[in-house]
């Protein structure tokens, strides 16, 4: 469990913040997570650590294998910290050969907010996700009768897999 009123001067802002800023200030946000008192027990969760008019974060912990899907933040550009484990980022890239990056412990990236990608969470990723400006809605991408369809949901919400279209990303050459 952490204590969310702790990360409130973290989150002091008075502007959205950019990619970078907001891996570093998941950077930031990580120092505070004390690892020895997180729930370990079930599938894993999304905690909301703040939000604020200009930014928001999430603290996700994965215990089984965790697949994203294919989505979009609605113009939200995100900053991702791993504290623990390992995960995969894959930007949305068709007609050219997939782009997987890893990230282990310690390492950081950011993603645009007008991107699309998946992320894949192994079996005890531990990591901090800041949105700006704060996330208002979440597009979820899936192939349906050979087109792409794009579902809004609520950022409280998990994001599903996106099965078809991962399948048919691998096809490609």
């Amino acid at each position: 469990m952490v204590d969310v009123a702790c990360f409130e001067a973290l989150a002091l802002s008075d502007r959205d913040l950019a990619p970078e800023e907001c891996a570093a200030l998941a950077r930031s946000a990580a120092l505070l997570v004390d690892l020895a008192t997180l729930d370990r027990e079930g599938e894993g969760s999304f905690e909301l650590l703040w939000r604020t008019d200009h930014s928001e974060a999430w603290l996700n912990t994965w215990w089984d294998p965790r697949d994203t899907g294919f989505h979009d933040h609605g113009g939200s550009c995100v900053g991702v910290y791993v504290l623990e484990g390992r995960v995969r980022n894959e930007p949305l890239v068709v007609g050219e050969p997939r782009r997987f990056r890893e990230y282990r412990s310690g390492e950081s990236f950011s993603f645009p907010g007008p991107g699309i990608h998946r992320m894949e969470h192994e079996p005890g990723a531990v990591t901090i996700h800041v949105y700006s400006p704060p996330i208002r809605t979440i597009g979820h991408y899936e192939l349906v009768d050979g087109e792409l369809r794009r579902h809004s949901g609520p950022p409280n919400e998990a994001s599903p897999p996106s099965p078809t279209l991962s399948a048919v990303l691998a096809d490609e050459p």
